[in-house]
């Protein structure tokens, strides 16, 4: 196996990893937010949009004979819950939650950025 692809397959699973511990946040979001119902809307609408994204990178992981890394998919799923727990105290909890999602989607950014550079140069 060539050094890329290795690399490339790694960075799928940490993309996999990152969809399964933004999905886990989102959703922790979600339940406290009754009394935003617009902002409840678009993160519940993010969440599916996470699944598809999640689901997609199974399927490249898949095309290239690989699997996701359970280990990692788990790691990314309690940094999300201990997140999700942290703001429960904060009293701008929301605004807390929202500069999160805000970072974590430019990291998502960042790590497409770098998939489709690998990709191509295989």
């Amino acid at each position: 196996m060539s050094e890329t692809r290795e690399w490339l397959v790694q960075w799928l699973r940490d993309a996999h990893a990152m969809e399964e511990q933004a999905e886990t946040m989102l959703n922790g979001q979600l339940s406290r937010l009754e009394s935003y119902p617009e902002l409840r809307e678009r993160i519940s609408l993010h969440v599916d949009e996470t699944k598809g994204q999640a689901a997609r990178l199974r399927t490249c992981l898949e095309q290239l004979g690989e699997d996701t890394s359970t280990l990692k998919d788990a790691g990314g799923k309690l940094l999300a819950m201990a997140q999700s727990l942290s703001g429960v105290f904060a009293g701008d909890e929301v605004m807390k939650g929202s500069l999160a999602s805000y970072t974590f989607e430019h990291m998502e950014i960042a790590s497409y950025t770098i998939l489709i550079a690998a990709a191509k140069s295989l």
